[in-house]
């Protein structure tokens, strides 16, 4: 389980990160999950920090710190070795490697807000579909992503959402392969004009990631 962390560092695109909605929003499912973790809302913050954790193992925990500075275009980096920040409107070959696990660690914390930032992927829905871990009765959004675009191109996520459009677990396909993994997507609290998960659990009901030191400006 050691590189399990990386599983999920997918097609996300390096220009899907606009956070200007004042624009009126399609009435799409993808939109309409993004609806409800706040998105409208997202004019309003300005600088979003946390603390992304992965169980690596039964003991070892490994911790990633970012600080996103959505009005300057910045990410701030601190981890095992190393402390700094760069910018987002850099060309993309000049992008440090922690970008990707920028891009990683977002969209386990902000995957509704995803789905309307991005562009680059195509989505499906079916209705009345269990859920893989609880068996839950949920809507099934599979979002999969163009073969052009992002660090690791073509990957697949299936969305298990409830009647109000809230995930309840989410599957990982790499490359929109048959098989995938499944986590649920917990803890959801309140962030000024946000809202966010802070838990993933495996199907053994143990943390596999989760955020701490949570603050949105």
């Amino acid at each position: 389980m050691k590189n399990a962390y990386l599983l999920i560092l997918a097609s996300f695109l390096a220009f899907g990160c606009s956070t200007d909605q004042k624009q009126s929003m399609p009435d799409t499912l993808p939109f309409q999950v993004a609806k409800a973790y706040g998105i409208e809302n997202f004019d309003q913050v300005k600088k979003i920090s946390y603390t992304w954790n992965v169980q690596r193992d039964s003991v070892n925990v490994f911790s990633r710190n970012w600080s996103w500075d959505i009005q300057n275009n910045e990410v701030g980096y601190s981890g095992p070795d190393t402390t700094y920040t760069y910018s987002l409107e850099m060309p993309s070959d000049s992008l440090p490697d922690a970008d990707k696990g920028f891009i990683n660690d977002k969209y386990w914390l902000m995957m509704p807000f995803q789905l309307a930032w991005d562009t680059g992927y195509e989505y499906e829905v079916a209705e009345n579909v269990p859920s893989p871990l609880h068996q839950t009765n949920s809507t099934k959004l599979t979002v999969v992503y163009n073969s052009a675009d992002g660090y690791t191109p073509g990957d697949a996520y299936d969305l298990y959402l409830d009647e109000n459009h809230r995930i309840l677990e989410w599957t990982f396909r790499r490359q929109n392969g048959a098989e995938g993994r499944t986590w649920t997507w917990e803890d959801v609290q309140d962030f000024g004009p946000i809202q966010l998960a802070t838990m993933h659990r495996d199907g053994e009901g143990n943390r596999f990631i989760w955020f701490s030191d949570v603050t949105v400006e």
